[in-house]
């Protein structure tokens, strides 16, 4: 059986990374990719406006979705994170299934392509943002594994996660 300590820590580095990596992409494409003004108009109306409160709480509501998907990457985790380009592998896997080949009419999706009418120019704009959260996640968790023996890492990791959380509740209380 594995040790307590071990998979405690690899939930946490999933979490962390995970919650950090969606906080710079989300950051980057609310400057960059102008979120604000697409966001609840036209081929975007069925996002929420960047103004709505729980887009302000949702950096802090990827702590359990970081979870979720440390729980999920469990059973593969000695592929992903013990072999060599195991993170390589996980990065290329998950631009596959979930962005490139969902299961359904994702925008940006082959499945989007197909079945929706939103055209093509609409369905790219978010490549920019899933490619740096890929490359932050899988970069994140590199620099995790690597140095997963340094507390300045976990100490940093911690300062980070409670930072974010606490400007997305005060974002998220502001709002109101």
């Amino acid at each position: 059986m594995e040790n307590k300590n071990c998979i405690v820590r690899y939930f946490w580095q999933v979490t962390y990374a995970h919650t950090i990596a969606y906080f710079v992409a989300g950051i980057f494409a609310m400057i960059f990719l102008n979120y604000a003004e697409l966001f609840g108009t036209g081929y975007w109306a069925f996002m929420r406006p960047t103004n709505h409160p729980l887009i302000s709480l949702g950096p802090f509501l990827q702590i359990p979705r970081g979870i979720v998907i440390a729980l999920f990457l469990l059973p593969l985790r000695k592929v992903f994170f013990e072999e060599k380009y195991g993170l390589i592998k996980l990065g290329i896997i998950t631009i596959g299934l979930f962005y490139v080949s969902t299961f359904g009419p994702g925008i940006g999706s082959i499945e989007g392509y197909i079945y929706t009418s939103i055209p093509a120019k609409h369905q790219i704009i978010g490549i920019p943002e899933m490619l740096l959260y890929m490359l932050l996640f899988i970069g994140i968790l590199y620099v995790s594994q690597k140095y997963a023996h340094k507390k300045t890492l976990t100490i940093t990791s911690i300062i980070l996660i409670v930072l974010i959380s606490f400007m997305s509740i005060m974002g998220f209380i502001m709002a109101f």
